[in-house]
Parts: structure tokens; C-alpha cells; sequence
């Protein structure tokens, strides 16, 4: 982030972009923390929780992009647009960590089934 800053400026790299990757690490951090201790209340939830975090985090991003227009990010040109591709490139990065994280670690949440020939 820092060279393509220092290459092409904040034509593409927007100077809140360290704040918005904070939100997500913080936002993911939450997240997992919440879905964990759902998780650990009622192990047989797990989809519930998983799914139910993926829309809080949907709500609070587009609440957050929303927040950035009202404020006047509306107003900034060319720099708006770096904020929101950005940010939905970080949202998307996120969201596939999480996804591929479940994915890797299916085995675990998958019920015994019965094979029969």
C-alpha cells in the first residue's frame, strides 16, 4: 500500500486507507469473537452465528460507506472513488478469508454420515 502510494498518490491509494484496513481487522476481530462464543453456547448454531455475522458486517460496511458520503466524501472527486474501490476490495478480501476459512476447516463442523453399497 505504501509504493503504490508513493507511486500514484491518492489517485489510488486514499489517505484513510490504514483506518479502513483497522476497521476491518477490528471488525473481524469482533466478529470471530462473537461467532466463537455463539458458537460455544450452542455448538449445533454454527451456521446461524457464521451467517448472522456475514449480515452485521454487511450492515456496518454499508453503514460506514454511507457515514463517508454524508460527511462529505461525496464531494471529493476523483478521491471518492479510491475510497470506495478500497474499501470493497478490502470488504471482498475479508469476506473470501472468512469463506476459505470455513471451507478449510469444514471437516470438523460436518456431521458422520452413513455410507451404504
Amino acid at each position: 500500500m505504501y509504493l503504490l502510494h508513493a507511486r500514484f498518490g491518492t489517485a489510488v491509494v486514499h489517505p484513510l486507507a490504514a483506518y479502513t484496513l483497522g476497521y476491518f481487522a477490528l471488525l473481524t476481530a469482533i466478529i470471530y469473537w462473537v461467532t466463537s462464543r455463539l458458537v460455544r453456547a450452542n455448538p449445533d448454531n454454527f451456521m446461524g452465528a457464521y451467517f448472522g455475522s456475514m449480515v452485521v458486517r454487511l450492515l456496518l460496511s454499508v453503514g460506514l460507506v454511507l457515514l463517508y458520503l454524508y460527511k462529505g466524501g461525496a464531494h471529493e472527486g476523483n478521491g471518492r472513488w479510491a475510497f470506495l474501490g478500497l474499501f470493497f476490495l478490502l470488504y471482498f478480501i475479508y469476506a473470501g478469508f472468512e469463506i476459505w476459512a470455513i471451507l478449510s476447516n469444514l471437516r470438523p463442523f460436518s456431521k458422520p454420515s452413513v455410507i451404504t453399497e
